[in-house]
C-alpha cells in the first residue's frame, strides 16, 4: 500500500494545504501487527509549478472554483495523476476539487489533525487507520 503526504522540502514537513504543497513524499506500508511507512521517493507536484516558492503551504485557500472552470479541474487532475499509484493521501486541508480528483483515481483521502510536523510520526499516528 502507498501513502502520499503533502510536504514543504526535503525535510519532509507536512504542508497544511494539499492543493498547494511543492511536493508528495511517498511511502509504502510495511508490516503487518507491526508496522512501518518505507519513504519511497519525493514527487513534485505539477499543479503548482512556476508558483512562487515562498507561498503559506499551512495557508487557509477556499476552492471557489466549479467544475465549469476546467482549467482549475484539469490542474488539479494533474496533481491527482502525480500520485496515482497511492492508495491514500494524507491531508490536513484540501478543497472539494482535491477531493475530486483524487476519488476519481480511487485515492482515500486521510484526515489528519494532530500537533506534528513531520510525515513519518504523522504515518505512524495513523497507521492503524490504514486497512
Amino acid at each position: 500500500m502507498k501513502i502520499a503526504v503533502p510536504v514543504v522540502d526535503e525535510t519532509l514537513k507536512m504542508a497544511g494545504n494539499a492543493g498547494h504543497t511543492p511536493y508528495f513524499a511517498v511511502f509504502t506500508l510495511q508490516g503487518g501487527m507491526f508496522r512501518s511507512f518505507a519513504f519511497e521517493e519525493l514527487r513534485a507536484n505539477p499543479k503548482v509549478a512556476g508558483e512562487d516558492q515562498e507561498h503559506d503551504h499551512d495557508e487557509h485557500h477556499t476552492c471557489d472554483h466549479d467544475e465549469n472552470d476546467t482549467e482549475h479541474v484539469k490542474a488539479h487532475d494533474t496533481m491527482a495523476d502525480a500520485i496515482g499509484d497511492c492508495d491514500y493521501l494524507v491531508v490536513k486541508m484540501a478543497c472539494k476539487n482535491t477531493a475530486k480528483s483524487m476519488n476519481n483515481l480511487g485515492i482515500k483521502l486521510k484526515k489528519y489533525n494532530g500537533t506534528e510536523a513531520k510525515a513519518e510520526k504523522i504515518l505512524m499516528e495513523l497507521a492503524p487507520q490504514f486497512l
